[in-house]
């Protein structure tokens, strides 16, 4: 996956021609070797979790295109998916709207043994449903007034929080959705929400700056994550991840593999032609 999206990457922004050097090829081997060094520690973060049933939540907040869906897949890609588990919620529907705001959330926070990873949050009200006007100002203060009271109680009830911006410069986005447009297996990303918030970039600035300021409370204090280099980015992002959960290696009994059954009784039967894959490769 790694490999791949880095020879795309080049492909789409004209990358050197035969002869000359990458002078990111030792970047790329260190950053593979922290990576997997990285991914090891959260697979040992994983099993303390659920040796002590802990509750972990992460948000992932951030400009579009900042780099959140990508950290989350190397933090997910060799995770048990039935521990950790991402929540990537879609706009609300009709029957949602009616609801307390953060009923649709709650359902999908984790129970004990469990990491919940949301690929945006509860935030959206002090993000796009601001600059877009999907809320009026009277929703927006509530927001404010009741998420500090909402996240003290998630962690008072033994929820670990932890809340992560993932930020980029304007030439950064702007490279980005370009190299999005230019690439037909991503354009899918493109949403016109997206490309709105191109335009209204300050706005978006600005919603971000007082969220920031109103929302940074002791009990689950935000951080940010530079993301103009995304490979820094994700190893920054899950090398700090590690830090907020103290964890011991947990031990496990060696796997043995057991000998299998054979019965003289059974006979395999034989399975029709026409049922099989067609061997196009």
């Amino acid at each position: 996956m790694e490999i791949d999206d880095d020879m795309l990457d080049e492909l789409l922004m004209d990358s050197p021609q035969d002869g000359e050097v990458d002078s990111r090829s030792v970047e790329r081997r260190i950053y593979f070797r922290e990576l997997l060094r990285l991914q090891g520690e959260l697979v040992k973060l994983q099993d303390w979790v659920v040796a002590k049933k802990l509750k972990v939540v992460v948000l992932f907040e951030g400009r579009d295109a900042a780099g959140k869906g990508g950290s989350i897949k190397r933090i997910t890609q060799r995770l048990n998916p039935r521990v950790c588990r991402v929540v990537a919620l879609p706009a609300p529907n009709e029957r949602e709207k009616t609801q307390w705001y953060f009923q649709r959330y709650v359902p999908h926070l984790p129970a004990g043994g469990e990491i919940v990873l949301f690929d945006r949050s509860w935030y959206n009200r002090a993000g796009v449903e601001r600059v877009m006007g999907f809320c009026n100002d009277e929703e927006y203060e509530e927001f404010f007034r009741t998420v500090p009271d909402f996240e003290k109680m998630l962690v008072s009830s033994g929820i670990v929080l932890i809340k992560y911006w993932f930020s980029i410069s304007d030439d950064e986005q702007h490279m980005r959705f370009s190299m999005r447009i230019r690439d037909r297996l991503k354009q899918w990303k493109l949403s016109p929400m997206d490309l709105e918030s191109r335009r209204r970039w300050e706005d978006y600035t600005q919603a971000k700056e007082v969220m920031l300021a109103r929302t940074h409370i002791p009990e689950a204090k935000w951080w940010i994550v530079d993301g103009d280099d995304k490979k820094r980015a994700r190893l920054n992002c899950i090398h700090h991840l590690l830090q907020q959960v103290p964890y011991e290696e947990v031990e496990h009994a060696p796997v043995v593999l057991p000998e299998r059954v054979h019965s003289p009784d059974y006979t395999r039967h034989p399975v029709p032609q026409d049922m099989y894959v067609p061997s196009v490769y």
